[in-house]
């Protein structure tokens, strides 16, 4: 009997990711009934290990979190010009040759769901992780005006904008577009430091059992939003189709994960 052809998402910890309902619904959907997508809970001492042994287990790619995004790109043979340029990976795509291509698929995916176009606008940018590197690159890329970012850590802000552009800044200050990188919002807002009405667009990469406290307040003032589930539906359709190499099929993956985390806790 052929062995099935895997996929995953590469985290630690990474029992909450909604990854394999998404991807296991396109899969269906798209006829790839020999095809499974899976959780890989890896602690970062074994990632190098796990990611060498993958092809060899039937795995064609994987999705990589919190948080192996920039170990993962240093693990393979090579990788598109915005994984290298932004410093971290979220996408592995294996060859017939066991070899690994990096890809970052945040990046694109944050400027297809802003309801209007990054260029000339402002942006303010929350967190210096390896979704904050994937935003500011994305942002700046795409024409923004200007890109700031805040980090409690200042240090680490002024880090990622040196090697990234942008600009490290002290405080929140209105612009066009919000967007949080960190867990810091999910909860509660008091740990924020935003007013909401100061921005036309709010992003947050944090996606929970129900919405976040910044995404919740942003619906019910009014303003645009694009949630978690909104970016990890559309990174993980650029994904799939480098897997897989077929059209993805977005509204199935939407549906799908919003009916997942519906199931987990009913919606505030």
């Amino acid at each position: 009997m052929p062995r099935s052809t895997r996929l995953g998402v590469l985290g630690w910890p990474v029992a909450h990711s909604l990854s394999p309902a998404l991807h296991n619904a396109a899969l269906e959907a798209v006829g790839l009934s020999g095809w499974r997508y899976q959780l890989l809970p890896v602690p970062p001492e074994l990632l190098a290990e796990t990611v060498r042994a993958l092809p060899e287990a039937g795995f064609r790619g994987a999705n990589v979190t919190i948080p192996h995004k920039r170990a993962a790109l240093g693990l393979t043979a090579e990788a598109t010009p915005r994984a290298r340029e932004i410093g971290a990976a979220n996408t592995l795509v294996f060859s017939e040759r066991a070899q690994a291509r990096a890809d970052n698929t945040d990046a694109p995916a944050l400027i297809e769901e802003l309801p209007f176009p990054a260029a000339g606008k402002t942006v303010l940018v929350l967190g210096a992780g390896g979704s904050a590197r994937a935003a500011v690159w994305a942002l700046g890329d795409a024409g923004a005006d200007e890109v700031r970012v805040w980090n409690r850590t200042r240090e680490r802000a002024t880090q990622l904008c040196s090697e990234l552009g942008g600009i490290a800044v002290e405080g929140a200050e209105p612009a066009n577009i919000l967007v949080n990188c960190t867990s810091v919002g999910m909860d509660s807002m008091g740990g924020l430091p935003v007013r909401v009405p100061d921005y036309e667009c709010v992003v947050d990469f944090v996606y929970a059992p129900g919405d976040t406290a910044l995404v919740r307040t942003a619906r019910e003032r009014g303003v645009p939003v694009v949630d978690g589930l909104d970016l990890l539906v559309r990174q993980g359709a650029l994904s799939f189709e480098q897997f897989t190499s077929r059209p993805a099929p977005v509204e199935v993956m939407r549906r799908a994960v919003r009916a997942e985390r519906a199931a987990i806790v009913p919606t505030r």
